[in-house]
């Protein structure tokens, strides 16, 4: 399939690609959604001239990531949520996955389409599907349409949650419960409940870090979901490196000054897969994208916010 641009030099895609890319590692200029899609206009417009290489290097960069940000998360902190923060993670995390799993089967999205949409939204949208794309072995098209999705939705609740928040009279514990399970992403919580007031922010913190901690079990379960035939199932490394990452973040003093360097590599190495991941993408890959999983996304997350809302809007 020609690109758009066929006469572009291969010198000149070249330093289009690494140019971006350095953007990326050595600047604060752009954030998740922007990388992927940088990415995409490489690839769909200029095309990838490192299209050998990418595909490979974006699957270990993504799991390196994942461990990366393990070290971000106190223990200490998610133990200071209880049982009952335990229990709320725990309720969304299952009501999210089984009503995404059955709106894919309404909307016949691809199972692990479905799987990556479903897991984004319940537990931390980007990381949580960089999580578990390796362990079902879902494919860079898969991957891109379900951050897409996400972070549509993230912008989305970024500027729409603190206003329905203060219209409905919330307490700060409240929006602070709401933000942490209804938002997908971390950024979006923090940036939502800050402009709530520091109470909420400080709630809203806590319970995402310990929702984010059902990454494990979540990736665990997807790997005996898509188990292939026989074969036993495996505990994917970066996992464990994940947990161990956590661990040591928590239970080792002199990791306090090393942990917040090691995070913001990895979100760099987070955002240079997505950049990777959108490149891997051609057009006639886009063509082939139907807009049902997008609908999917947007009924699934407007279900879980909408309802979360009234548990705890009742409960107050």
């Amino acid at each position: 399939m020609p690109k758009l641009f066929p006469l572009t030099s291969t010198l000149l895609q070249k330093t289009i690609f690494i140019s971006l890319a350095l953007l990326i590692l050595f600047t604060s200029l752009l954030n998740s959604a922007m990388a992927l899609a940088a990415g995409l206009v490489v690839g769909l417009l200029l095309g990838n001239p490192f299209k050998a290489y990418t595909g490979k290097i974006s699957k270990y960069l993504l799991q390196a990531a994942v461990v990366g940000l393990g070290f971000g998360i106190d223990l200490y902190q998610v133990a200071e949520t209880g049982l009952i923060g335990i229990v709320y993670t725990l309720f969304s995390l299952a009501a999210t996955m089984v009503i995404g799993l059955l709106l894919g089967k309404l909307f016949y999205t691809p199972p692990r389409l479905t799987h990556l949409v479903s897991s984004g939204t319940a537990i931390c949208g980007g990381s949580a599907i960089a999580a578990v794309a390796p362990a079902i072995k879902a494919n860079d098209q898969e991957i891109s349409v379900a951050l897409g999705i996400v972070f549509v939705l993230n912008a989305v609740a970024l500027f729409v949650f603190p206003p329905i928040g203060q219209a409905l009279g919330l307490s700060q514990e409240q929006f602070g419960i709401w933000a942490a399970i209804a938002i997908h992403d971390t950024s979006s919580v923090v940036g939502a409940a800050t402009r709530f007031g520091d109470e909420a922010l400080q709630i809203a913190t806590t319970l995402k870090l310990t929702r984010a901690l059902w990454i494990v079990p979540l990736v665990l379960l997807s790997s005996l979901m898509f188990k292939d035939g026989k074969k036993k199932l495996s505990i994917p490394a970066f996992i464990l490196l994940f947990v161990l990452a956590s661990v040591i973040s928590t239970f080792i003093p002199a990791m306090e000054v090393v942990s917040p360097s090691i995070v913001m590599l990895a979100k760099k190495g987070l955002l240079l897969s997505l950049f990777l991941i959108g490149a891997n993408i051609s057009l006639t890959a886009l063509r082939a994208i139907s807009p049902k999983p997008f609908w999917q996304g947007v009924i699934l997350w407007l279900i879980i916010s909408t309802s979360s809302l009234a548990i705890i809007y009742g409960l107050g």
